[in-house]
């Protein structure tokens, strides 16, 4: 029996590894990567699993860099099925959709900026001189149906003709939708049969709604092999959801090789109970500043956390109750996900709003944007506010157009409120705001690049540790030496190098086999 390290193994990104028993081949997770922009779509491009001999796929939860390239996998060749939670299921209908037509419009987007580049070099060349705005907007007006539509047959017919390399999505919101068809949820807790003598049971991980650690039980003619695949952990005495499940039953007790998430291996987070008195901070000095808080936030999960705390905050009248603005189409669907699930919400958030007959995610202050012209409008708004948009690490979405019109005004903030993989523009604008608290680029504001065009960063960044969903040092030590777990080994994955290591080095300690793969490592168990 064995297991191979496909992704997400010396990275955080990419979550995919493959467990073959003799008789079938298990999937775990099928994540996009995310980082630099031409590397990561260099890495999703190559899908190198042959998909015919792939039994079935065991789904930990609904984020794209565990779920994102499923409708590469179902494109063709596979015959099996995604099992998963219910929760993750209906995140997964809107989720896979979203990833698809943002992969369609990146690639209509670049298509647009080559195209009119080309034409404006063309034309200058032609006059040998600087182009009028007149003669840019008439390009511009050539390539649009509308100031909001893209006229992508027009782009196409005049890239072809001119010999421009066109870009083509890695996969389409067609491609997505029929990927849907292949996933079933399954309740916690219930044995479900995922190859021969093969079964997968979930338990609650915490991270976000539906997110499961996955039990796998292979019965073998002279033995029983137990792996627990804990996809991404969550933390403790969060708001929402319930904690990670510590109590195991009695026959899941005895685990062979434990895959463990270790995205904050060396690091502490700020106290739970100090999330909200920290965005009340946050919150107060942007307004009085007359400034807005710009939130990039993952749709799913950070977002319902957030709308959840501000709820509390503005009922009690700790803040100024300024607008807020959730401008994402996907948290918005997302939020209707976690309406349809209270059996997973935690003992606090029955009491504080269940009980009551309270909504925990609508109130008369917030206000979810649904159209683009909607977006555009907000993004010239003056008047404090708050906004939170897709996507949590700034690599896509609506949140890049907010920043771009934010970003150079000082009276604004841009809180940080989760992980920032290396190479996104969340980790630049985190690593330069940074700079700024310490005085390290006081001479001149430093610029930043969003969608092709440079901005200088004088906008306030501010970070909040403790909204992350991943579990911090001693949270994931718990999971493995605080529970009734016998863990036997224990592989390493979804960490940056110093993360792992340092988790690795402290397990060590505690005197847990530990080890940690590199892409491409294969181990027998």
């Amino acid at each position: 029996m064995e297991l191979k390290f496909y992704g997400a193994a010396g990275e955080v990104t990419g979550s995919m590894h493959l467990l073959d028993t003799g008789n079938d081949r298990i999937l775990f997770d099928c994540g996009m990567f995310q980082g630099r922009r031409k590397e990561s779509a260099e890495k999703n491009k190559n899908f190198s699993l042959d998909r015919s001999k792939i039994t079935n796929l065991v789904l930990s939860h609904a984020h794209i860099d565990h779920s994102g390239r499923i409708p590469m996998l179902t494109e063709k060749e596979f015959s099996g099925r995604i099992v998963t939670t219910r929760p993750t299921k209906g995140a997964l209908e809107y989720m896979l959709l979203d990833s698809g037509h943002i992969q369609e419009s990146d690639a209509q987007y670049l298509n647009y900026k080559s195209l009119r580049s080309f034409l404006y070099n063309q034309e200058q060349n032609k006059q040998q001189q600087g182009m009028t705005n007149k003669e840019k907007a008439d390009i511009k007006k050539l390539l649009k149906k509308s100031p909001y539509e893209l006229d992508t047959l027009a782009i196409e017919k005049l890239q072809k003709a001119h010999g421009l390399e066109i870009v083509t999505p890695l996969y389409t919101m067609e491609q997505a939708r029929q990927s849907l068809t292949y996933i079933d949820g399954y309740p916690f807790g219930t044995p479900v049969t995922i190859g021969k003598d093969t079964t997968v049971k979930f338990y609650v991980a915490g991270h976000i709604l539906g997110s499961a650690f996955s039990l796998v039980t292979v019965k073998q003619a002279d033995r029983t092999v137990r792996i627990l695949y804990t996809g991404d952990v969550g933390r403790f005495g969060k708001p929402i959801i319930k904690d990670p499940t510590l109590v195991f039953d009695e026959e899941d007790r005895d685990i062979d090789l434990l895959i463990t998430e270790s995205t904050y291996g060396d690091r502490e987070h700020d106290p739970v109970k100090d999330l909200g008195e920290s965005l009340k901070k946050v919150l107060i000095s942007t307004f009085k500043r007359g400034g807005s808080v710009i939130i990039p936030s993952f749709a799913y999960g950070r977002t319902q956390e957030i709308i959840y705390i501000l709820h509390e905050l503005y009922d009690s009248g700790q803040v100024p109750r300024k607008p807020i603005y959730v401008d994402s189409p996907l948290a918005s669907n997302l939020t209707t996900v976690f309406g349809e699930h209270p059996e997973s919400y935690d003992e606090d958030t029955h009491k504080t709003f269940l009980e009551k007959g309270l909504n925990p995610f609508y109130f008369d202050k917030i206000k979810f944007v649904e159209t683009v012209e909607e977006s555009m409008r907000l993004n010239r708004d003056e008047t404090p506010h708050v906004v939170i948009s897709a996507s949590g690490m700034c690599e896509a979405g609506r949140i890049l157009h907010h920043l771009r019109h934010k970003i150079h005004d000082a009276k604004n903030t841009i809180l940080l409120v989760g992980y920032m993989a290396q190479h996104t523009l969340g980790r630049r604008i985190e690593e330069l705001g940074t700079g700024i608290v310490n005085g390290e680029n006081s001479q001149e504001p430093p610029e930043v690049k969003i969608l092709g065009k440079t901005y200088p960063l004088k906008a306030r960044v501010e970070k909040i540790g403790g909204f992350s969903a991943h579990g911090d040092k001693h949270e994931l030590e718990r999971i493995i030496a605080g529970s009734n777990l016998n863990v036997k080994r224990i592989g390493i994955v979804h960490g940056e190098a110093p993360q792992s290591e340092a988790f690795s080095k402290r397990l060590q300690e505690l005197g847990y086999d530990t080890f940690i793969p590199a892409p491409g490592d294969t181990i027998t168990i």
